[in-house]
């Protein structure tokens, strides 16, 4: 549950994914390769690269489903925080074990739901070269196939409009990749299996990555 003991809104994320899909190829050009590899019906977990404040929106503007992000306590500010609340997506607080919304994102995975993941933890060079666990955890306890994504072109240039952002109509890639499963089918969920489902997920990524910049020349 989110705080307030409200449960994360499906009908939410979908106003969140109308949303976002007016906002980015109203403002951007993105060019989606391989969504059909999503699945189109059960629980899946996103596994997105996260190099510019763009990728989380791009993604929830470009995935044939509605997307749970799992988003840092620090953008719930203000006027954003009902509005992140209303569109379905999960407050994380990273400096602790969030209990709440390690609840709400398996709450959305066990109704089928779509969960994404920024599982480098924190915007970087997007390279997926350092992972957190986080996301071995959710794949392992729900069963839940990984779906890597790749979003590209969002951090080369600046606006001259608005500096925080890619340039305006420019063209952003976002490229998935084929679901795989984190576990190693022995259904263990020990630190050991953990550590060794990280470790698989960070190969297939990487991988995914490459083959992303390979395809789209970026």
């Amino acid at each position: 549950m989110t705080d307030g003991g409200t449960p994360p809104s499906p009908a939410g994320a979908a106003v969140g994914r109308r949303i976002g899909i007016g906002l980015m190829y109203g403002l951007w050009k993105p060019r989606v390769l391989g969504a059909w590899r999503v699945p189109s019906a059960g629980p899946v977990i996103l596994a997105v690269n996260h190099s510019h404040g763009i990728d989380g929106p791009m993604l929830m503007g470009t995935a044939p489903r509605p997307v749970h992000f799992l988003i840092k306590k620090e953008a719930f500010v203000g006027p954003l925080d009902p509005f992140l609340r209303g569109i379905g997506q999960l407050k994380v607080d990273r400096s602790t074990t969030d209990r709440k919304a390690v609840t709400d994102a398996l709450d959305v995975l066990a109704r089928g739901g779509v969960l994404g993941i920024f599982p480098e933890g924190t915007r970087g060079e997007g390279d997926f070269a350092s992972l957190r666990a986080g996301l071995a955890y959710f794949a392992l306890r729900s069963g839940a196939p990984v779906v890597p994504v790749a979003v590209l072109g969002g951090a080369e240039r600046r606006s001259r409009v608005i500096p925080a952002v890619p340039p305006l109509r420019g063209r952003v890639d976002v490229v998935f990749g084929e679901a795989f499963a984190a576990g190693d089918g022995s259904g263990r969920r020990t630190r050991t299996a953990l550590d060794e489902a990280t470790a698989r997920i960070q190969e297939r990524l990487t991988a995914h990555l490459a083959g992303a910049r390979r395809l789209t020349g970026r």
